[in-house]
């Protein structure tokens, strides 16, 4: 933490944004819960933005039911249904393997430990906090784009912080049940009000609260 922010502070933030965005889906499908249906749309996500991730997922498992189906599959028919997303031909390959992984070696099982996860092709520890948050229930806080820049901008985190610093800050900050919300709340904050690219400051709900707010529009004179 560099901003001087503490957890009941924070825990207003959430509050907050809770109450604003309680009607929204959160990201990634977390209405479908199916492990090893939270894994491929973590893989899709990558470098990805959200529409497209959601256009190649529908695309996809309209067309195979389950992993079994995946793992059998065409890795050319599953690079057509997913080319909205970047890098589809990698992500396609990347798809078939790990549904080979699964349900092969793993007898239709999705690892619950992140270290095992993070052995599987195209999973890194954003796909990997996804999984075990989403799917598994854990207390686990995936920092994508939106989570990191609103973080930063708080002042939780460092500007050159990497992902488990600011994993780790988040993680300190917030409670154990509240945990699940993080990613979710700050996701939606990201893409309606803190934007990385003309943030809309002036009609930000938790101001009061920002390092970012505070020294461009609060700095006194010089």
């Amino acid at each position: 933490m560099v901003h001087g922010l503490k957890p009941e502070d924070f825990a207003e933030i959430l509050k907050i944004l809770k109450e604003r965005y309680q009607h929204g889906n959160g990201p990634l499908h977390v209405s479908d819960q199916m492990p090893f249906r939270v894994l491929i749309g973590a893989v899709l996500s990558h470098r990805t933005k959200d529409e497209k991730t959601d256009e190649a997922y529908h695309r996809l498992f309209s067309k195979f039911k389950d992993g079994h189906e995946l793992a059998n599959a065409d890795v050319r028919e599953i690079a057509h249904l997913i080319k909205p997303v970047g890098f589809y031909r990698q992500k396609a390959k990347r798809i078939k393997k790990i549904a080979q992984i699964i349900y092969g070696e793993k007898g239709g099982h999705v690892p619950d430990d992140r270290e095992e996860l993070m052995k599987l092709p195209g999973v890194g520890p954003k796909s990997a906090d996804i999984v075990l948050s989403v799917a598994f229930g854990r207390p686990e806080i995936a920092v994508d784009t939106h989570v990191d820049t609103v973080a930063k901008r708080l002042g939780i985190a460092s500007e050159k912080a990497g992902y488990e610093e600011v994993k780790k800050a988040l993680t300190e900050m917030v409670s154990v049940a509240d945990a699940p919300y993080v990613n979710m709340l700050f996701v939606r904050f990201g893409r309606d009000i803190c934007r990385k690219q003309k943030p809309r400051c002036q009609i930000c709900p938790i101001s009061h609260k920002c390092r970012y707010y505070a020294e461009k529009f609060t700095a006194p004179a010089s």
